[in-house]
């Protein structure tokens, strides 16, 4: 990838709107020069930011998915008890998934190596929500529930939204299905 290792404040604004754009509208449908237009640059530009639309798309999923971890586990800032912060952590995934459209999500499952840094940070996601029902339960805040399985089921249920067969079972979307989830663990534990 033609990806400067110091990215420019120009660069970040143009990622940013192009995670913008392909949230909005997906990006299976887009060319370099469509993008280009709807992001007021030049190809060229775009090439600066990577070799090809399908890394253009990886690199923006990246971006997407490293500032909405940051927003994330921002949310849990002075949040205190273990119902609170896992409720609060599930609540604020689903929301960093809200704008993602349908026809994103269709995309992105149609791409590897965009499908992949999302089911990347499902994992990430699910051993965050393992650590913090076990912080829960060791201190005595939720049932001793073995929180490896209880983790386990929710990186299950985290995974099953990623790949969109949530959605289809129930019609829920991403960010309402984690809020479904999260009512499902504090509730549950």
């Amino acid at each position: 990838m033609a990806t400067p290792v110091k990215t420019t404040a120009r660069q970040f604004a143009l990622f940013d709107a192009l995670v913008e754009l392909i949230l909005a509208e997906g990006f299976a449908a887009l060319t370099l020069d469509d993008i280009a237009a709807r992001l007021h640059c030049s190809k060229s530009t775009l090439y600066r930011l990577a070799d090809s639309k399908d890394q253009l798309v990886r690199a923006a999923t990246v971006h997407f998915f490293r500032g909405a971890t940051d927003r994330v586990e921002a949310s849990l800032e002075g949040v205190v008890g273990a119902r609170e912060r896992i409720r609060t952590y599930l609540e604020a995934v689903g929301e960093q998934l809200r704008p993602a459209s349908a026809r994103f999500m269709e995309d992105l499952s149609g791409v590897s190596a965009v499908r992949e840094v999302y089911e990347r940070n499902t994992r990430f996601a699910a051993r965050r929500v393992q650590e913090l029902i076990t912080d829960g339960v060791e201190a005595g805040e939720l049932r001793d529930a073995h929180a490896a399985f209880v983790g386990d089921v929710a990186a299950a249920a985290m995974v099953r939204i990623q790949q969109r067969q949530v959605a289809t079972s129930t019609g829920l979307d991403d960010a309402q299905a984690y809020q479904e989830l999260a009512i499902l663990l504090t509730e549950g534990l």
